[in-house]
């Protein structure tokens, strides 16, 4: 009888706590700059991100003797 009543307590400890995780919450109102946002002006291709060869193949392997 003691096992399932704290089978049922523990049950009923995760439920709600998953419950109250999915509530919703109200968020701050975001700051945003004096000046206007520069939309569209993002330099695109001119960052070093994805231009190094990470997850290709090396070349091939010529042994020396």
């Amino acid at each position: 009888m003691k096992k399932i009543v704290f089978v049922l307590g523990a049950t009923l400890a995760l439920v709600t706590a998953a419950n109250a995780a999915d509530l919703p919450r109200r968020q701050p109102v975001p700051v945003y700059p004096a000046e206007q946002a520069p939309i569209g002006k993002m330099p695109i291709g001119k960052s070093p991100v994805g231009k190094a060869p990470i997850g290709k193949a090396p070349g091939p392997v010529a042994a020396r003797y």
